[in-house]
């Protein structure tokens, strides 16, 4: 089942919040990496814009975000209020995947050369911040948690996703798709994965003091 708004808003916090929360031995890590299945390749014909050079760098939207289902009551007093940034550059927002926690406020430099403007229907968080020039910068201060997608109503390609979280067990996979949710407590966790490209069956993990356990994901299309 596809993680919905009622799983993230019992989810996990921003790597800031994680930073701050150093491992311990009455605490224990989980970690592993997320594996993308490949979309087979259409054997139909091209269309003629296909044939056209891309205006902008295509969007790496291979990575994820792993969580906590849930976590425990005492966790919730462990967020801290954070800033953070997604730029406009390129005609992109950078990044184009954002996890934070509840309380973060998030900065949208104009980066480019051009007028842009950032906005979201999310229920619970939509906004507008209006257009505005190159040189300066909105901000949105997030308190319900949720899936906040993000656009710009000049640019159509222009997209990104800002996970808001309640507590703080979450990470954003790397490059490699690998993870690391340090600073768990000890106990039996239900990890979602959270995916623009598919779904990954939850998984049912338990945490050890001082223990590293590993959890793998397949996500599918």
């Amino acid at each position: 089942m596809r993680p919905t708004l009622l799983h993230l808003a019992i989810a996990a916090s921003s790597a800031a919040a994680l930073a701050a929360m150093p491992q311990t031995p009455d605490t224990g890590t989980i970690r592993g990496r997320v594996q993308i299945v490949a979309a087979a390749r259409s054997t139909g014909r091209p269309a003629i814009a296909d044939l056209a050079p891309p205006m902008v760098d295509p969007i790496d939207r291979r990575r994820c975000v792993v969580y906590l289902e849930s976590a425990p009551r005492e966790a919730f007093g462990q967020l801290q209020r954070a800033r953070v940034r997604m730029d406009q550059r390129n005609e992109q927002f950078v990044p184009h995947l954002l996890a934070i926690t509840v309380g973060t406020t998030v900065d949208f430099p104009n980066s480019d050369t051009t007028f842009h403007n950032v906005f979201s229907l999310a229920r619970g968080n939509s906004f507008d911040l209006g257009r505005y020039p190159p040189g300066k910068t909105g901000g949105r201060k997030f308190d319900t948690p949720g899936i906040i997608p993000i656009s710009c109503d000049i640019h159509s390609h222009m997209s990104a996703y800002i996970l808001v979280f309640s507590h703080p067990f979450f990470a954003v996979t790397d490059d490699d798709g690998r993870y690391t949710i340090p600073a768990v407590p000890p106990g039996s966790y239900t990890l979602m994965v959270w995916s623009e490209l598919g779904r990954a069956e939850p998984r049912r993990v338990t945490v050890a003091d001082g223990e590293t356990v590993d959890a793998d994901f397949r996500v599918a299309r």
